[in-house]
């Protein structure tokens, strides 16, 4: 079976706290966007994982690959050929967006996934909501209107254990209540929040803050933000053409992708 493993976006990103355990506690909203990684899935005797695909480089081909210990978890040895788009290391899910994909390859539900990481059930759910406790608290949302976002990446990979050790606060506000009925009126609810991991990722990684700039300057950029613990970051369009030309116009050295916010 050939599935897509689509760009898991944080659009708001509230650290609430952290446990004993020194796991962090989240408040999220979490989308996906139209623009993803593929795997094609296989029965096989024994495991084997085969990465292609123009962001292949450094995706490891064994037990150290999420998808390879996915279908271990499921109990269903395969041959996975892993098309990778999505770069590494960069806030939007990489990982765990193509293990969720395999265990809907395999037939698996969601049930004890976070065993293989913390955004693996959103990740299967594939719809917009809201994250929270560490990742396993999933909550609907108001339905999201149509937009446009464009995923921008300047090649530079950001830990996010890293980023956690850097911030100095990590005792913040929950999430407003999500409301909102059109584009506009969600832009608004979205400017009222933000991404408490932005400011020590931006020391880990300088340049997040000139994609930040890039974004925010391109016509129509709603709202420019990045997502999860970087260093992509996203901004928010009310059309396709909006998108496609912002798109274009970031440094062709950068990876840079229009797609549409999936519903």
């Amino acid at each position: 079976m050939k599935v897509f493993a689509p760009a898991k976006v944080n659009l708001a990103l509230h650290v609430t706290g952290k446990r004993a355990d020194g796991y962090h506690l989240l408040d999220s909203l979490v989308v996906f966007a139209g623009v993803f990684d593929w795997l094609t899935v296989e029965p096989a005797s024994e495991m084997s994982v085969t990465v292609t695909g123009p962001k292949a480089e450094g995706v490891p081909s064994d037990a150290r690959n999420l998808v390879w210990r996915a279908a271990e978890w499921a109990g269903r040895p395969s041959h996975i050929t892993l098309e990778k788009h999505l770069p590494q290391s960069a806030g939007i899910g990489g990982g765990s967006t193509d293990a969720a994909s395999v265990l809907i390859a395999l037939g698996c539900g969601p049930d004890g996934s976070e065993a293989l990481g913390a955004d693996v059930p959103v990740c299967w759910h594939r719809r917009p909501c809201r994250m929270s406790g560490i990742g396993e608290v999933l909550e609907e949302v108001p339905e999201l209107p149509l937009m446009w976002m464009v995923l921008v990446n300047a090649g530079v990979a950001v830990p996010t254990g890293v980023v956690f050790q850097m911030m100095e606060d990590v005792d913040n506000a929950a999430l407003p209540t999500p409301e909102w009925n059109d584009f506009d009126s969600f832009i608004t609810w979205l400017a009222t929040t933000r991404n408490d991991m932005e400011a020590a990722a931006k020391t880990v990684s300088p340049v997040i803050s000139e994609v930040l700039e890039r974004l925010a300057q391109t016509e129509g950029c709603a709202l420019a933000r990045m997502s999860g613990s970087g260093g992509t970051c996203f901004g928010l369009y009310a059309t396709e053409q909006q998108a496609e030309a912002a798109a274009a116009s970031m440094p062709r050295e950068w990876w840079a992708e229009a797609a549409l916010v999936m519903p």
